[in-house]
């Protein structure tokens, strides 16, 4: 009987040693890591002087439902400024990678940002790409234990740090870490804290470039968004390859007159295009789906390109309308498109947070009974009026009604009523008015003026109904 082979269903895993590089768009990449980690890790520790509220600058208050960003508060009742920014991050999304392809997952994404922490750190402890590569074949001995044991450590301790950092937004940063270490904080802080490093430890330490090519939907759909001025990294096969296709340097192929005699090109096939590349492709194939344009084959082959003293632009960002010499269009109608609708929704969403008032005033007729009639012949409704005070400030409250003729309000003795910042108040209001000269449904209403810090005036409709 013929031995029957199991057929392989997926690759095995090629482990990738990214080589250092220096050039304009590794530094690049270094300024975001650095302003993305300077945001990301400093903010919970600023602080923000706020009355009747935490005084950090940025506080997601999951359990009070308020979020805080500097001197904005927001509320629940505000999610559908969640929405606006949503609608505006894909369509921004979307414009960037119709002109400049996949420069966010390159620049911006935090899984390559982390990831590129990540490897900065295995540099430190094991060296250079060459030393690397040898200490994973080198059999277990002090060394190796050492080196792994040693970045392994120092992973951990930024993977903890990056989850720790994540919970510090939800609640006061200098009085979480301390419950944090002496056991009193919330479970959820703990379960958090331990997922986020759980997960960041697998994806930026172990996983990778397996994270943006098999797990990350964007590297499946931004091809829809890709046109032919769309700028992408490519290898100007013509120049690199000639006639005859690349040649390492040597005799009778120093020199580009030289080579063009032989009928090879200006590559010189080095690898070093592919040994800087953090997910292991070679660009010189063509563009392909791992290819975040990170730019880092670019500054390799630049940097080959400036020893032998040759142009550079062997490896660049192009489109295939100018590869083919034909004029890159920046400015067609769907980038203008996407142009318009994120400047619409951003206008909108900031008009919306400049026009937001900090009282909220909500007027609910109590229907147990309708209606009823008092002993000295008045006809009495009862309301509900809830005031939320969406601000961190102190607002006094004056309220009264309009538009019904001999009618009285009566709230207990009281006309005004102060609501702390981030507080909700409950009123019952009792309306009562003569029954002479009451003819069907009534509409009046009831009108709250505020003092403080937020002047404002609200007006809220509401029926008077007859027994």
């Amino acid at each position: 009987m013929a031995d029957v082979q199991e057929a392989q269903l997926y690759q095995r895993r090629i482990p990738i040693y990214p080589r250092s590089v220096k050039g304009r768009f590794r530094r690049l990449k270094y300024a975001v890591l650095a302003l993305a980690y300077g945001v990301y890790f400093v903010l919970p520790w600023i602080r923000w002087d706020r009355p009747n509220a935490p005084d950090q600058a940025v506080l997601f208050d999951i359990a009070g439902r308020r979020f805080y960003l500097f001197g904005l508060v927001v509320d629940a009742m505000d999610i559908f400024w969640l929405a606006g920014l949503l609608v505006i991050a894909a369509m921004l999304l979307f414009m960037v990678t119709g002109i400049a392809g996949r420069a966010f997952c390159g620049y911006f994404c935090f899984q390559t940002l982390w990831t590129d922490v990540f490897v900065l750190v295995e540099r430190l402890v094991q060296g250079e790409r060459p030393k690397r590569m040898r200490l994973a074949r080198m059999s277990w001995n002090p060394e190796k234990v050492l080196k792994l044991g040693l970045t392994w450590l120092l992973w951990i301790v930024v993977a903890f740090v990056t989850g720790l950092t994540f919970t510090l937004y939800w609640q006061n940063a200098p009085d979480l870490v301390v419950d944090w270490f002496t056991g009193r904080a919330p479970f959820p802080a703990y379960a958090t804290t331990l997922f986020l490093t759980t997960t960041t430890l697998v994806f930026a330490g172990l996983a990778r470039e397996q994270v943006c090519t098999y797990m990350c939907p964007y590297a499946r759909f931004q091809s829809a968004m890709f046109d032919r001025d769309t700028l992408i990294i490519a290898y100007d096969r013509s120049r690199g390859e000639g006639r005859d296709g690349r040649h390492p340097l040597g005799h009778g192929y120093k020199s580009r007159a030289e080579r063009a005699q032989q009928g090879t090109g200006d590559c010189i096939d080095c690898g070093y295009c592919v040994q800087v590349c953090p997910t292991g492709i070679d660009i010189r194939n063509g563009l392909q789906l791992q290819c975040i344009s990170c730019g880092l084959c670019v500054d390799a082959c630049d940097t080959i390109m400036d020893r032998l003293h040759w142009p550079r632009g062997l490896i660049r960002y192009t489109s295939e309308n100018a590869d083919a010499g034909k004029p890159t269009r920046l400015m067609k109608p769907k980038t203008i498109g996407y142009g318009l609708v994120v400047t619409a929704a951003i206008a909108l969403l900031a008009w919306s947070v400049a026009t937001r008032q900090s009282l909220v005033v909500t007027v609910e007729q109590l229907r147990q009974p309708l209606a009823v009639t008092l002993s000295d012949g008045r006809i009495q409704n009862r309301y509900e009026v809830k005031l939320n005070n969406k601000g961190t400030e102190p607002l006094r409250i004056h309220i009264h009604i309009e538009g019904l003729d001999g009618a009285q309000l009566d709230l207990g003795n009281f006309d005004s009523v102060t609501v702390e910042g981030g507080q909700r108040l409950r009123l019952v209001a009792s309306v009562r008015r003569p029954a002479a000269g009451a003819v069907g449904q009534q509409h009046f209403e009831f009108v709250a003026r505020s003092e403080g810090a937020d002047l404002s005036e609200q007006r809220r409709q509401a029926t008077f109904y007859l027994p």
